[in-house]
């Protein structure tokens, strides 16, 4: 890490966790381009050269007049926090290309999974036995065979999902709408413990903030933009499970959902996509197929050991028919993923899967802005 790098991660964790300033308003400082002069900037410049309301100037100012870098990271260390920022070469690809990325993440447990192709698992809080039974199942499996599941750790098929993927290689990343360092809700206690052991704790909010629920749809957009698709189990006509299934639309993920029986008003929501063109599931194997050539098992294990290449020696792999045509193309020249996209026309979830597959066949590699080029 360089120090310019580094000074400007410093900056921007300081402005992420400054109360009151958002999202919108990390964007206008970051395109301001005045990262040398944030340290400085009275009150009226941060309302002049980057356009914020004067609390949030105010804010700011006393913000970046007070802060202790060096007890910062000591504090993330103790309480086993690492700290990725957008800048950061380990920030996940998937999550970058989503409208609204988040400018930091905390992550507790192990963050090599944040590199591995996942599907996310999200239904109601009260699901029926049908529900619990098919969320812990299709999880399982999933995981098995070396897809990491994310869900939001919330009671039901949430936690269900994350039950039965902690039972696989693929393991799963809990994404909250609290700090990482909050158990919500707290009969999720012993989840959160083996989740943080064996899988992947996550989330945006910065640490010591209090608990909101308005945090909790914001949650959601993290979990569909991490994911090459999204399942929904169960859930009713206006469940919060359909705003994560419309977020990943709107990132040109796959949606797939559970049908359910008529009758049933948890299944209301799950059976309207798929009247809306969601891809029925009626086994682990109708999600696998969307993804030909992802990891099987023993590569997931080699990865989740923090072996990111397989080791194969001398022996030529055989690429499948769509990693040759990617592959083809990038050996006339590094291209991006819009670009890749463009000439190849595969679906945004396949075109990923097959990047990921390239890369753990140590084919091509990752550059930074999202480039990739053969090895």
């Amino acid at each position: 890490m360089n120090m310019e790098h580094g000074k400007r991660r410093e900056l921007l964790i300081t402005l992420h966790e400054t109360p009151g300033i958002g999202w919108q308003s990390i964007r206008k400082a970051a395109e301001s381009g005045e990262w040398h002069a944030f340290e400085r900037f009275a009150p009226e410049a941060w309302v002049t050269s980057v356009g914020l309301k004067p609390d949030q100037a105010r804010a700011l100012s006393n913000a970046f007049s007070s802060v202790d870098v060096e007890a910062r990271e000591n504090r993330m260390k103790e309480l086993g926090i690492k700290v990725i920022t957008r800048l950061d070469e380990d920030y996940p690809e998937l999550l970058k290309e989503s409208p609204q990325p988040p400018w930091v993440l905390y992550a507790i447990g192990k963050d090599t999974l944040l590199r591995r192709p996942s599907i996310a698992i999200v239904g109601s809080r009260g699901p029926t036995a049908y529900g619990r039974r098919t969320a812990s199942e299709l999880a399982r499996k999933l995981s098995e065979r070396g897809l990491t599941v994310v869900s939001g750790m919330a009671r039901g098929i949430d936690a269900l999902a994350h039950e039965g993927a902690l039972q696989g290689s693929g393991s799963t990343i809990a994404v909250l709408g609290t700090p990482v360092t909050m158990i919500y809700p707290a009969d999720n206690r012993q989840l959160y413990a083996e989740i943080a052991k064996n899988g992947l704790i996550l989330s945006e909010v910065p640490i010591g903030t209090p608990f909101h629920p308005g945090l909790f749809p914001l949650r959601n957009r993290i979990i569909a933009a991490l994911s090459l698709g999204t399942v929904v189990v169960e859930a009713a006509e206006r469940s919060g499970s359909l705003i994560t299934a419309d977020q990943a639309l709107e990132m040109s993920r796959d949606v797939f959902a559970v049908p359910g029986p008529i009758s049933s008003p948890k299944s209301a929501g799950t059976n309207g996509l798929i009247r809306q063109g969601a891809k029925l599931v009626s086994s682990f194997e109708d999600i696998i197929e969307e993804y030909s050539g992802l990891p099987i098992c023993d590569q997931a294990q080699a990865i989740a050991s923090g072996q990111a290449e397989l080791a194969v020696g001398n022996v030529e792999i055989e690429l499948s028919e769509n990693e040759a045509i990617i592959y083809r193309f990038l050996s006339d020249e590094p291209r991006t993923v819009d670009q890749l996209h463009e000439l190849s026309s595969f679906p945004f979830g396949l075109l990923h899967s097959v990047l990921i597959n390239l890369t753990l066949k140590r084919k091509i590699e990752q550059h930074s802005g999202s480039i990739y080029s053969v090895v």
